[in-house]
């Protein structure tokens, strides 16, 4: 990796826009080359790029971050998107609070100067904006809930739940969205989201 991107950097480049699987390649670059190194992704760590997306779509929905409340719902632990998006919303002035199954969350959350909660309809009766995760099965172990469908039952986004919150929510989804899981089918393509936004910006 030490040898490609300093030939890549010989052709007199400015920047290197990295993704990688593995956790803490971008950091490893800035070491090795004099070129900017911009983070698309690295392993289960960050995301920084869908977290400027996502802030874009929101002000744009809003006009401000500023004291919006942003609940993330989902696989929390397991997840680069949601670790972006709680610090770069919190250093835009935003709350921000987690929801999701315990097996689902940083041991640390709590150090992440956000709330958290385990209930969903908590999350959406606080909420402006909800970021609904996709389920990582690919990053994580077995046996950390009973099921996709109980896990919707549980924590799945539904127009009912919505309806029922009572509040004009937006719906967002970093993808691929998990139909039926995570957000219900419909609701993707429903008034309340603003995902194609997301992709859009």
């Amino acid at each position: 990796l030490r040898d490609t991107v300093r030939n890549i950097e010989a052709m007199k480049i400015d920047m290197v826009i990295v993704r990688h699987r593995s956790a803490g390649v971008p950091l490893f670059l800035t070491k090795c080359i004099d070129a900017s190194v911009i983070n698309a992704g690295d392993g289960m760590h960050e995301h920084p790029t869908q977290a400027l997306l996502d802030m874009m779509t929101l002000r744009e929905k809003y006009g401000k971050l500023d004291g919006l409340k942003v609940a993330i719902i989902g696989d929390i632990s397991h997840s680069r998107v949601a670790g972006s998006n709680m610090r770069g919303l919190r250093t835009m002035g935003a709350e921000v609070m987690v929801c999701g199954p315990q097996t689902m969350m940083p041991r640390e959350i709590e150090t992440f100067g956000v709330g958290v909660c385990h209930s969903v309809d908590e999350a959406l009766g606080w909420a402006d904006a909800l970021n609904v995760l996709r389920i990582q099965l690919e990053r994580q172990d077995a046996g950390l809930f009973p099921s996709l469908r109980e896990y919707h039952n549980e924590y799945g986004i539904t127009r009912r739940r919505l309806e029922k919150a009572g509040r004009d929510l937006t719906v967002m989804h970093p993808g691929p969205i998990n139909r039926g899981v995570e957000p219900e089918s419909d609701l993707a393509d429903s008034e309340f989201s603003v995902i194609l936004d997301q992709v859009t910006n």
